[in-house]
């Protein structure tokens, strides 16, 4: 009897499906979870230098732990193995999140050690998980596929959102409980996620002495390549948008009082959004280049701080919300292509890991210029407003 032997482009066509719904999954654990990781601060009476920290300094500490990314595949030697061992720790790690609430008058601080170790776990992942789809998707479909991809994983993202949302709003007066509900389901998701994970096909990948390259080599050689000159403009644009972005949150529960439905409403729009023209930018990018979207969308987020301070009705709130959604759709697409076309296989890795790292330590400046910001605001009758105008 023959026994057919499945070829390599049916184990990329299938993986490239396990992807989809390996990234679903992942959106309701981004939904469920990671979308209130502020708000639970803000619920564990955070300050405001504790809120900004929240939302950056775990993501720089992740991307520090990047650079070591490439050495866990030559311990592995497989960038699957790392990917699915960091995976399920990543998932855990929200069972010690919920525990901080137990933790005493320090509850905040702990939070943020666990959080550190969540966005550690996420982060060793995101260099090798782009390595492997770099080689699984070919250049001219990437456009496509990810537009295609990304459609899903916004509608899970904002419908768990939505349904989380209502869960927190639900839970009011006991709403320890309803983080409990959402941070469970979260985990849950992110174990799925790591299930279909294991069933992608991963094609090799071999390391050669040639292709490594020290994080001073990449500075010394950045001003003259396409990917250094890359990586400056995003650490400096990643660097003013988080001086704001930690704090919409805060903003909105705080000073405009909004109950967690609204307040969920409010940041679900944009993945709507995202949602309905992730497609339209994916044939941009495919059309026009990356590069000409990812600088047409720059200019355009420039914008969206400012516009938080010409009202507080909620329905204004919705529509600047809806033009976010849309230039960062455009944004973050571009900019991941942007990545994959200027990084060649046997060095992407490296090269995502050293671009992580620098955008990381950006963010973090940027929270923590952020933070003292609203600490000394004086001007207008919201804290926030002279951080959002500065940004």
């Amino acid at each position: 009897m023959k026994i057919s032997v499945e070829s390599r482009d049916e184990k990329v066509k299938k993986s490239l499906w396990y992807s989809i719904i390996d990234g679903s999954f992942y959106s309701l654990m981004i939904g469920f979870g990671e979308s209130f990781f502020s708000a639970f601060a803000i619920f564990l009476k955070a300050s405001n230098l504790e809120i900004g920290l929240v939302g950056a300094l775990p993501q720089a500490l992740g991307s520090i732990a990047q650079l070591y990314s490439t050495k866990l595949i030559k311990i592995f030697k497989s960038r699957k193995k790392v990917v699915l061992i960091n995976a399920f720790l990543e998932g855990i790690m929200l069972i010690p999140i919920l525990f901080a609430y137990f933790l005493g008058e320090f509850r905040a601080i702990y939070l943020l050690l666990f959080l550190c170790l969540y966005w550690v776990f996420r982060m060793l992942i995101n260099p090798i998980w782009m390595s492997w789809m770099g080689d699984l998707v070919k250049p001219n479909e990437r456009g496509r596929y990810f537009g295609r991809r990304n459609k899903f994983t916004g509608f899970f993202t904002l419908a768990s959102l939505i349904v989380a949302g209502y869960i927190l709003g639900a839970s009011k007066g006991n709403e320890y409980f309803g983080f409990v509900v959402v941070f469970v389901i979260a985990m849950t998701a992110r174990m799925f996620s790591t299930l279909f994970l294991s069933l992608k096909y991963d094609p090799g990948y071999t390391q050669v002495a040639q292709a490594s390259f020290s994080l001073i080599e990449f500075l010394k050689k950045a001003r003259s390549s396409n990917f250094g000159l890359f990586v400056f403009f995003l650490t400096t644009m990643n660097f003013s948008v988080y001086l704001a972005a930690p704090f919409f949150a805060a903003y909105m529960l705080k000073d405009l009082h909004l109950d967690y439905f609204t307040f969920t409403l409010i940041i679900a729009v944009p993945i709507v959004v995202k949602f309905l023209t992730i497609g339209t930018w994916g044939a941009a990018c495919d059309k026009f280049g990356s590069r000409k979207i990812l600088t047409m969308t720059a200019l355009l987020i420039s914008l969206n701080p400012i516009l938080w301070l010409f009202s507080k009705n909620v329905w204004y709130l919705l529509l600047i919300q809806a033009y976010s959604g849309f230039v960062w759709a455009g944004f973050e697409l571009s900019t991941f292509n942007f990545i994959l076309d200027c990084t060649s296989t046997l060095k992407r890795a490296t090269a995502v890991s050293y671009y992580n790292l620098l955008n990381g330590l950006a963010t973090l400046a940027g929270a923590v210029a952020g933070g003292i910001i609203v600490s000394f605001n004086f001007i207008f009758w919201s804290h926030y407003y002279f951080v959002f105008l500065i940004s």
